[in-house]
């Protein structure tokens, strides 16, 4: 959750990528039509049978697939992203530059992330049996849930300052950066003579500093692998729409009151909750299957019946 952690957010998805590949190769050979094809379009044609006025109608499964992808989203966003880089990038831009442009640039940013996300997570499960990838997500949910309890139990009360800190630096970095290629630029034009730059020119680029900063911090992180597990196996509009509000409710509190928030609110207990809401989800990923019919598990033979 911390920027001392950063090696180990891209060494996690690196792994989980990697860990894709092997999956890919080794169950490769699955994927080629076999006896339960017959059984498997029983099941979609009885899912999808149209009504009586040629509509298709909407089963209960869907709803509850949607609703169940929603919450899923949404609250590992919510415990993952409290404390998180991007949230402290969000309290502290907005310290100094108008609010509502660091929050569209920082929601515009999340948004992005998510959606890339949950179409990599749908196009992963195109080569993979989704009985596959639920025991991978249940894995992962396990890993990411314990690994959270860890960090949590280690976390010391000056873990927050400090990452906040260290989000400060990286911003002034960049600042005076920023200030030095604007200085440069202007005195090319204009031979040494300042111009006062536009109010679009200096919200927008207000806008891409949080965008950019907002993106890259999000890269690899822990959220972003759970979208891509959740799109694979999940109703894919749940997992967006969820994981959008989830990101629009922790940039705003960040935006409107980042740093106060983060002394009244123990990022510690908000990552042991984290763990603790891996954990649930795992279990629940381990007895539940979306593509289960409500009433419970399909049977084996795959019969189409009911």
């Amino acid at each position: 959750m911390f920027l001392g952690r950063k090696s180990n957010q891209y060494w996690k998805f690196l792994t989980i990528v990697l860990l894709f590949v092997l999956l890919v190769t080794q169950i490769n050979a699955d994927l080629a039509p076999n006896e339960d094809d017959e059984g498997t379009n029983e099941k979609i044609d009885l899912e999808q049978k149209p009504s009586e006025d040629g509509t298709k109608a909407q089963t209960p499964k869907t709803n509850l697939g949607f609703i169940h992808a929603f919450i899923a989203s949404f609250s590992v966003i919510i415990v993952s992203e409290i404390g998180d880089k991007t949230f402290f990038i969000a309290a502290i831009m907005s310290m100094k530059y108008p609010r509502l442009t660091v929050f569209g640039g920082a929601i515009t940013a999340l948004a992005l992330m998510t959606v890339l996300s949950a179409v990599f997570g749908m196009v992963f499960i195109q080569f993979i049996p989704p009985s596959i990838t639920r025991w991978v997500s249940v894995g992962l949910f396990v890993v990411f849930g314990l690994k959270m309890l860890h960090e949590g139990w280690k976390m010391t009360s000056t873990d927050a300052a400090e990452e906040m800190e260290e989000v400060q630096a990286d911003i002034r970095k960049r600042e005076d950066e920023l200030n030095k290629d604007t200085r440069s630029s202007q005195d090319a034009e204009a031979g040494g003579a300042r111009k006062k730059a536009s109010p679009f020119t200096l919200l927008f680029k207000i806008f891409m500093q949080a965008f950019t900063m907002t993106f890259v911090a999000e890269w690899g992180d822990r959220s972003q692998i759970t979208t891509i597990i959740l799109a694979a196996r999940e109703n894919l509009w749940g997992v967006i729409l969820g994981g959008i509000i989830g990101h629009s409710i922790c940039t705003g509190l960040g935006v409107i009151g980042g740093r106060i928030i983060a002394q009244k609110i123990s990022v510690r207990t908000v990552t042991i909750v984290g763990g603790i809401v891996f954990l649930i989800f795992a279990i629940t990923s381990s007895i539940w299957d979306p593509n289960d019919s409500v009433g419970g598990p399909e049977p084996a033979s795959n019969t189409g019946g009911n």
